[in-house]
């Protein structure tokens, strides 16, 4: 695990066009066939979900994700050809950021530790010695 994360989102205007969610979620829609069923899978509502693919649809200049009317196996939903290509090119800038930022972040990363020092208890705490210093003031001072 790399020590730290970095979120990219694609905007268009006040919307997030895509980001780590919504690519999640259309690779999910491709491996379950189903907007509902992705949702279920990602642990999300069935209408945050739609929200989601909503905001995504009229984002791009195309759909990324249609649904599927009818019955027996063509219903559901797919992914479309621009969302299969903004999906890969979305996870293509995301490896190559992430070595970007390896390189770049290494020096700092050369004094972080591995793990936080515990909390201090409250009564080390500098917010503490300032509440007690405020408490132990006399009224009218």
């Amino acid at each position: 695990m790399r020590p730290f994360k970095f979120k990219m989102q694609l905007l268009c205007g006040d919307e997030i066009a895509f980001g780590p969610g919504k690519a999640d979620l259309v690779e999910a829609i491709a491996r379950e066939g189903s907007i509902s069923a992705a949702g279920r899978a990602l642990g999300m509502s069935y209408r945050r979900t739609w929200q989601l693919v909503d905001v995504m649809n009229r984002c791009w200049s195309e759909r990324l994700v249609e649904t599927l009317h009818g019955g027996g196996r063509e219903r559901g939903a797919r992914v479309t050809p621009l969302g299969r290509r903004v999906l890969a090119q979305y996870r293509a800038i995301e490896a190559h950021l992430a070595v970007e930022a390896t390189v770049s972040l290494a020096a700092l990363l050369g004094d972080l530790r591995a793990t936080p020092l515990p909390a201090r208890s409250d009564a080390d705490s500098p917010a503490a010695a300032a509440t007690s210093a405020d408490s132990s003031e006399k009224p009218g001072r």
